[in-house]
């Protein structure tokens, strides 16, 4: 039997509470909800990342917090939100025609696209044509100002919020104010949604995925100054390595000659190995432990021959010096190159340019020294070890830091990785 999916639930905690009283049985499949209630949108990010990789999707209450968690760079699984607009918009609308101090015709709205906005008022036959609406993203403070200063303006008579935290600001400024609720409908429409999302991501991280690890060094001819025994210890330190690594992502290994080894695993395990198919798998760790350099070839399929197949397919490609973000293959046959990580944009970016990040560690160093780590830099930069560790990548991509050899302790688990930043690149200081 499949286990239950398992989806998150983003939103205010009234939302929360309602969506998680409405319970599973408004999916269309057997599905978990784990409650993950804020007090204001910008703690969305934070709150899916304390979700973790156990959920198969996300559910948002509004675009707000899905935008925010996005830019953010913390979705590792399909996410989707309640829609705002529709009912839900004209819901408020009645709400606001019973309130004797707003009038809808000269009311500001925010969240709901534009296009909505004149769809529902079209369907009440209202012009909309001095309802002022905002649907770009911000911090709770700026949507606020926006509807405070349209009504001491005198622009409009009230306001139409999607955000609880706004509709609180706005009732303290003696705005008046009507929150725009979600309807039962919509709720359900995107439970629905976001369990359809999470059942496909999770097929698609389950299936079969084949990784061929061939070693160029173990495949030219034995030198005879070379002693004999030379290679048989070095193909038992790389496989008992690579067991090592496929233990980790609860992958299998198998020689298959004297320079090659395949590897059965999951797209998932894969895919977080190496960073969304971004870095050959093991390449690093064989690399910096033996000082080998290998060719890899990962492959999907149907079946383990169709994996095998594209595997080598893939493997092809590496060997013929093709680009290295091309050694996937999906289950078509096409070569898998990732889309790359586009920076996130506005003000709630919590990954900022290499050269600010660079500039803001080399004020925090001590005593000349320039080498670090991610829990180190996390602490500097006031963000997760994680995030901590994203940016030093981004370091490296750019070119003001770089990789040193692991650290190596006694203590079991992975050792640190550690990287040199190059401050030299920010200029006489």
């Amino acid at each position: 039997m499949t286990p239950d999916l398992t989806i998150g639930v983003v939103g205010p905690h009234d939302l929360v509470e309602r969506v998680m009283l409405m319970g599973h049985a408004a999916a269309p499949l057997p599905c978990r909800l784990v409650a993950a209630a804020y007090r204001d949108e910008q703690e969305a990010p934070d709150k899916v990342t304390r979700l973790g990789p156990g959920v198969d999707a996300c559910l948002f209450a509004s675009p707000v917090p899905y935008d925010l968690a996005r830019r953010s760079g913390v979705l590792t699984m399909p996410a989707t939100y309640v829609q705002l607009g529709g009912a839900a918009l004209v819901a408020a609308l009645a709400k606001a025609a019973l309130d004797t101090r707003i009038d809808p015709q000269r009311v500001s709205i925010d969240v709901v696209s534009r296009a909505d906005v004149e769809e529902a008022y079209t369907d009440l036959g209202i012009p909309a044509t001095d309802v002022h609406s905002r649907d770009e993203p911000g911090a709770t403070g700026t949507i606020a100002a926006y509807h405070e200063r349209l009504a001491r303006q005198g622009a409009t008579s009230g306001a139409l919020t999607c955000l609880p935290a706004v509709a609180e600001r706005l009732h303290a400024a003696g705005v008046p104010v009507i929150r725009i609720r979600p309807t039962s409908a919509a709720v359900r429409t995107a439970l629905h949604t976001a369990a359809l999302l999470g059942a496909h991501h999770r097929l698609e991280e389950s299936q079969l995925t084949v990784v061929l690890v061939e070693v160029p060094t173990l495949r030219e001819p034995v030198r005879r100054a070379a002693p004999r025994y030379w290679r048989d210890e070095l193909r038992l330190s790389l496989h008992r390595l690579l067991v090592q690594e496929a233990n980790r992502i609860n992958a299998t290994v198998w020689p298959i000659d004297d320079h090659s080894y395949l590897v059965t695993a999951t797209r998932g395990s894969i895919a977080a190995a190496t960073d969304g198919f971004r870095v050959l798998p093991f390449a690093a760790r064989i690399r910096d432990e033996l000082g080998l350099a290998v060719e890899v070839g990962v492959g999907m399929g149907r079946t383990t021959h169709d994996a095998e197949s594209h595997a080598r397919a893939a493997l092809a490609r590496t060997q013929a010096g093709k680009q290295a973000q091309g050694f996937a293959v999906d289950r078509e046959g096409r070569a898998l190159i990732p889309a790359p990580r586009m920076p996130p944009t506005g003000s709630n970016a919590l990954k900022p340019k290499g050269v600010e990040v660079l500039a803001r560690l080399a004020a925090k160093l001590e005593g000349g020294d320039t080498v670090v780590d991610a829990e180190g830099a996390g602490k500097m930069l006031g963000v997760t070890p994680r995030t901590a560790r994203r940016l030093l990548r981004t370091l490296v991509d750019e070119g003001l830091a770089w990789p040193l050899p692991p650290n190596r302790t006694p203590q079991p688990g992975r050792p640190r990785q550690l990287y040199r930043l190059i401050v030299e690149k920010l200029g006489p200081r």
